[in-house]
């Protein structure tokens, strides 16, 4: 199996999870807005729900972004450079591409590490964050791998 199948399955498995966060998304927003407007009875613990849904989006969105080799660049001079010029610049984007996100997802387990020792939760509904932190930790250390390998196997710019 070769890069781009394997680019092509994660992306659609990306896809998938992305749709379903926001579709849950959407739900829980429905039914907190329905229930506040109509019933004088808002979602119980909708507002954590919608802030751990908006997480989860970004995050599962991030595998996604590395894929496509989405990440904010900066073209400034890159108009003018040859096909070879333009492959450095991509391998060298993915290389800091691939750094920040692990040193990102370092950082996150960390953090995650430090909220679980002492038990942090959301309010209401007493989710543990610390799982929370390690589950964002790992998709930003994977996407990390992800766009080192890329740029290892010089896979081609995402289209």
């Amino acid at each position: 199996m070769n890069i781009e199948r394997v680019r092509l399955h994660m992306r659609t498995i990306a896809a998938v999870i992305l749709g379903v966060l926001l579709l849950a998304l959407a739900g829980v927003t429905i039914i907190d807005v329905v229930g506040r407007y109509l019933f004088a009875r808002p979602l119980s613990g909708g507002k954590e729900l919608t802030e751990l849904l908006v997480m989860g989006v970004v995050f599962a969105g991030l595998p996604a972004i590395t894929l496509d080799d989405g990440h904010v660049t900066a073209d400034l001079f890159t108009q003018r450079f040859s096909d070879q010029g333009l492959n450095i610049q991509l391998f060298l984007a993915r290389l800091l591409s691939g750094a920040a996100l692990l040193i990102g997802g370092w950082q996150l387990w960390a953090y995650g590490a430090r909220i679980a020792s002492y038990g942090q939760t959301t309010l209401y509904l007493r989710i543990p964050l610390g799982p929370v932190a390690y589950a964002a930790a790992t998709i930003c250390m994977v996407s990390g791998v992800m766009v080192l390998l890329m740029a290892l196997f010089r896979a081609s710019r995402a289209s």
